[in-house]
């Protein structure tokens, strides 16, 4: 985030695009009900009839994967119409022609056509975020889970710019992070093209400093991203994976070919705190200990480090990750991981990192929290940022084309499948499946279907169905409800025996490598048997006598500390 999570409060104008707030962040969802109480201006962008569409002035309901066309016409407007900071333009800002000159493609009657919005409501939209400041721009998964999710950001990084609300409290361009201490992973290196606080492998200089400072010699190109390992994996060149944390035989898209691809790996070392779906396909499961089993940071979204101490001993065999990591590599005879303790490490990051370096476990303990960047000792952590100029100087403004996502209905698949959260589970739930009242609330996978496209399918609610993709088929209950619009479904992902990954699309982002989440095409059919009433009949079927080419059984997954 640009801006801080208590900024948000007193934001005269918020627009809201590809985030369901308040199930997936409802301590900054009170943020925003806040603005409005004292008066600001809501803006909602969603596919669906989410809760913060109750207390909006204005609801963009526009068409899974049209973000960046729906954002351009809004700037088209207020270019058009005079509305633009013209003086931050000129002062803070480059390429504003050829970026000017991109939005003649996004004329709002073509917008409209595009976006299902109607022109009118685009129009109130871009005049109601202009004319009121500060306005934040807050976006989540929604707008990145796309072939075009570089653009999409690109358009909110315009559209601040354009109207200056970008580096100055309560204003700015507000990723809300999908994940706990994604921020800080993301921070510490946890990408392929960067050590940490983003200093590119590709840096003759940079890439200097870490071999100076590791003691080592460290390769000059980017590594790959996940998206790109699974290839990898199914076509042999990657043998061996160490995977921590993870679960992607859940999260990440086309799952039967994440399971290919795992089964192809000769090594597969998993570390986690349970036994997940991606840890029964390993040869060696590493047992780790939870947030409050051990001591640590945490960055979180809004670039606060924050302290985490442990208020348990971990279970059995269970050890904090970074002790494990440690072992694996004294044993492996590497030098230069000898710490004694979370505070060690947490010293060489600061060392390393010149955002960090200001941050100390003293200075945490007695202030609570610092937020990045934080240079020195006596820095007081960065509260928003871009206040006076940006980061590389001036801002560039970026022309932008519209790109269909990469999977459109058609006859075979008429519908459009997105994917969100419930408010009741988190990611593939494997924790919050262990609960029993985040169980009672969110029992099982449904399918929410409008009404309209239930009545033609001749579909009742709470009715089994399945949803089918190019990929796979899950069965799930249907939801009828007219929170979803016509021609569009929705799922979560959180139920491994309902995955609705098995159904997403892997096509990337060709710049940053996400997968397209958010839309794929499907067709919703009845079925004629429930998922129980098929395993009954199964159950009372006589068994096959066993052919001359039995499979072999499966090896079990080693456990080692």
């Amino acid at each position: 985030m640009t801006n801080s999570i208590e900024e948000i409060g007193n934001a005269a104008c918020m627009f809201a695009i590809g985030t369901n707030t308040t199930a997936d962040h409802p301590v900054i969802a009170l943020e925003i009900k806040e603005a409005v109480k004292k008066g600001g201006k809501l803006i909602v962008a969603d596919p669906r009839h989410i809760d913060l569409v109750d207390i909006a002035d204005i609801w963009l309901r526009h068409q899974p994967g049209s973000d960046v066309a729906l954002m351009m016409g809004m700037m088209k407007v207020i270019v058009d119409e005079g509305l633009l900071d013209q003086e931050f333009v000129d002062d803070r800002c480059e390429n504003f022609d050829e970026f000017k000159a991109s939005l003649a493609n996004f004329e709002i009657d073509k917008v409209a056509r595009i976006t299902g919005v109607p022109a009118e409501d685009i129009a109130a939209a871009a005049r109601m975020y202009a004319a009121h400041s500060p306005a934040s721009i807050l976006y989540c998964m929604g707008i990145t889970q796309h072939t075009h999710g570089t653009d999409n950001v690109m358009a909110t990084a315009n559209l601040a710019m354009l109207t200056g609300n970008i580096g100055k409290p309560s204003a700015g361009v507000n990723p809300l992070r999908g994940q706990n201490n994604v921020q800080g992973a993301c921070d510490l290196g946890a990408l392929p093209n960067v050590y940490t606080g983003y200093q590119q492998v590709a840096d003759d200089e940079a890439r200097a400093r870490f071999e100076k400072a590791w003691g080592c010699q460290l390769p000059e190109k980017p590594g790959l991203p996940l998206t790109e390992m699974f290839h990898a994996m199914e076509e042999g060149w990657i043998k061996c994976v160490y995977l921590m944390g993870e679960n992607p035989v859940l999260s990440d898209p086309d799952t039967s070919h994440i399971r290919e691809a795992l089964e192809k790996a000769e090594f597969l070392v998993v570390q986690d705190i349970f036994m997940t779906e991606t840890a029964e396909f390993a040869d060696v499961v590493l047992p780790a200990a939870s947030f409050a089993e051990k001591d640590g940071t945490f960055a979180n979204t809004e670039r606060r480090v924050q302290r985490v101490r442990k208020a348990f001993d971990p279970p059995g065999q269970a050890r904090a990750d970074w002790q494990i990591v440690c072992d694996i590599a004294h044993r492996m005879e590497k030098k230069g991981l000898d710490f004694a303790n979370a505070e060690a490490v947490f010293e060489e990051i600061r060392k390393v990192t010149p955002s960090y370096k200001g941050i100390s476990y003293k200075r945490l303990d007695k202030e609570g929290g610092i937020q990045w960047p934080c240079p020195s000792d006596d820095h007081p952590g960065t509260k928003f940022l871009h206040s006076g100029q940006f980061t590389r100087g001036k801002g560039r403004f970026a022309p932008l084309a519209y790109r269909e996502p990469a999977e459109l209905p058609d006859a075979e698949y008429p519908l459009v499948l997105t994917t969100g959260r419930s408010p009741y589970h988190y990611h593939t739930a494997t924790m919050t499946r262990k609960s029993a009242g985040l169980n009672t609330l969110g029992p099982e996978e449904l399918v929410w279907i409008n009404p309209e496209d239930a009545q033609k399918l001749g579909i009742d609610n709470g009715e089994w169905v399945t949803v089918t993709s190019r990929r796979g088929t899950v069965p799930v209950r249907a939801n009828v409800t007219d929170k979803t619009q016509p021609g569009v479904v929705f799922m979560t992902f959180h139920y491994a025996e309902a995955c609705a990954n098995v159904l997403t699309n892997p096509a990337i982002d060709p710049v940053c490598k996400t997968p397209e989440f958010k839309v794929c095409a499907v067709k919703v059919e009845r079925k004629t048997e429930t998922p129980a009433a098929r395993l009954e009949a199964t159950a009372e079927e006589p068994e096959p006598a066993q052919s001359e080419q039995s499979e072999e059984p499966e090896p079990e997954a080693a456990t080692a500390t």
